[in-house]
This record gives structure tokens, C-alpha cells and sequence, in this order.
């Protein structure tokens, strides 16, 4: 039995999502920086960049994760 089972999609779909998600914290981090140290005019930026790029990003992640837990719950 091979002790590395996971399959070339699962581990693209990990990454994908661990990845996601420390862009999510650094925009996170950034947006209390940035309200903390009083330089507003970047927030508009980070909420144009939360619904114009990183929602779809992660509702074809989702989708991605479903499709994973599909497979490898068929195996």
C-alpha cells in the first residue's frame, strides 16, 4: 500500500484553498493596517478586489472542492 494516496486533483485543490486563503488574511491584515493607521482610500481597493476577483475565485473553489470530495469519495 502506498503511503502517499492522495490524488494529483486533491492536492491541487488543498493548495489552491491554502493559498486562498492566506490571500484572504493578508487583505485582512491589510484592511485593519490600513484603517488603524487612518489611510482609507485603499479600502475601497481591497472591497473592489473582494467582489470583483476573489469571489468568483472562490465559488469556482468551492466548486473545485465539491468535485474532489465527489471523486475521492467514489474511490
Amino acid at each position: 500500500m502506498e503511503t502517499n494516496q492522495d490524488t494529483l486533483l486533491f492536492r491541487f485543490a488543498s493548495k489552491s484553498l491554502k493559498y486562498f486563503l492566506l490571500l484572504l488574511f493578508g487583505i485582512a491584515i491589510a484592511y485593519v493596517l490600513s484603517s488603524g493607521l487612518g489611510i482609507l482610500h485603499i479600502i475601497p481597493i481591497l472591497v473592489y478586489l473582494l467582489q470583483q476577483l476573489l469571489l468568483p475565485l472562490g465559488i469556482i473553489l468551492l466548486c473545485l472542492i465539491t468535485t474532489v470530495v465527489i471523486i475521492e469519495s467514489l474511490r
